[in-house]
Order: structure tokens, then C-alpha cells, then sequence
């Protein structure tokens, strides 16, 4: 297969689901976004692999590219950002853990949990899905394949039905930054542009 058919068959196949998807679970998403910042609620989100360091892109984004003001953006964490808490509780009390575990820290019932999953069965997701339940933290899983137990689990379940790793991910990356661009502009009075 040549260079060409390969770069052109990602971009018809990326296309495709852009031009199918339904967006009315992203709009519920922002409305709970939008909720989170608000009220002052705390926003996780994680991932593993590719998943993960989009975690962190998008906490980056929430943080201060919504409001564009210091001090005026989303209480936004990445779960996957610190390699040392990771290592610990995937040391101390297994992989399928260390995000559970944070979670069960540092949130409140209230915040907002985002999960990002190609396949939506990774064992750490579900159990911080879980986690979240326990503890009235509202979730979210952006999700590709089948969606995988996540799809059951999430309270807001964004799925896409590709089976591609690299275009899920591309499509987690493209719900953030709509979410990034809908919060800017419908942010909170108090974070508007004197």
C-alpha cells in the first residue's frame, strides 16, 4: 500500500465519523463543565498511553485556555501527570489502581471525572468509573471501539465506533478542543473581558 493511499484512507476514515458522530452527549458534557466552573467543582481526567498524555494536553487547555485570565480557568487535574504517585500506588497496590485511588484523594461528590479509552476495558478505568460512582463524582468516558464495560458505567458516555487506536485518540483530542472553544465562549460572567 503506497504512501499516498495510506495518508488519504486515515483522513477519509477520520472524515467519516466527524461527519456521522452524534454530538448531543459532548453538549452534555460542556453543560457539566460548564457547572464544574461555576460552582468551583474539581475536573479530573485520565488515560493510559496516548490517552494519558492527552489527559494531560487537555488539562493544560481547561486550566487557562477557556478563561484566558489568570486565576480564571477550570480546578482541572490530569490523574496521569505525576510519574511518582503512579509509580507508588501501581507498586504498592496494583496498576488497576492508580487512578482510583487518586481519585478517592482528591475528589468530592459534585466534581467531574473524565476518562479517555480507545477500548473502554482497561481495568484502571473501570475502577476509578467506579470510584467515582461510590462517591457521587459525575463521569465521563470518551471512548472508541465498542466502548467496552466503560460505556455502561460512564453517567456521560461518548463513543465513537472506530476501530482505530489513533483515530480514538485524535477524537479525544477533537471533544476537548470543542469543549475548550464552547466553554470560552459561554464562560461565567465573572471570567468576561472587561
Amino acid at each position: 500500500m503506497g504512501s499516498n493511499e495510506i495518508f488519504s484512507g486515515y483522513a477519509d476514515r477520520l472524515s467519516t465519523v466527524l461527519a456521522t458522530a452524534n454530538w448531543s452527549p459532548v453538549e452534555a458534557l460542556a453543560l457539566e463543565m460548564q457547572r464544574c466552573w461555576v460552582t468551583g467543582a474539581r475536573v479530573f481526567l485520565c488515560g493510559n498511553g496516548g490517552s494519558a498524555g492527552n489527559a494531560i494536553h487537555l488539562a493544560n487547555d481547561f486550566l487557562y485556555g477557556i478563561a484566558k485570565r489568570t486565576g480564571g480557568g477550570l480546578r482541572v487535574s490530569a490523574l496521569s501527570a505525576n510519574p511518582a504517585v503512579l509509580t507508588c500506588l501501581a507498586n504498592d497496590v496494583g496498576y488497576e489502581h492508580i487512578y482510583s485511588e487518586q481519585l478517592a484523594v482528591q475528589a468530592s461528590a459534585g466534581d467531574l471525572l473524565i476518562v479517555l479509552s480507545g477500548s473502554g476495558n482497561s481495568p484502571n478505568i473501570l475502577a476509578v468509573l467506579e470510584q467515582a460512582r461510590k462517591m457521587s463524582v459525575k463521569s465521563c468516558a470518551i471512548l472508541g471501539y465498542s466502548g467496552g464495560k466503560s460505556k455502561a458505567l460512564a453517567d456521560i458516555p461518548i463513543h465513537f465506533a472506530v476501530d482505530d487506536m489513533q483515530i480514538s485518540e485524535d477524537l479525544q483530542l477533537v471533544v476537548g478542543h470543542m469543549l475548550m472553544q464552547w466553554l470560552h465562549a459561554n464562560r461565567p460572567q465573572s471570567n468576561q473581558e472587561s
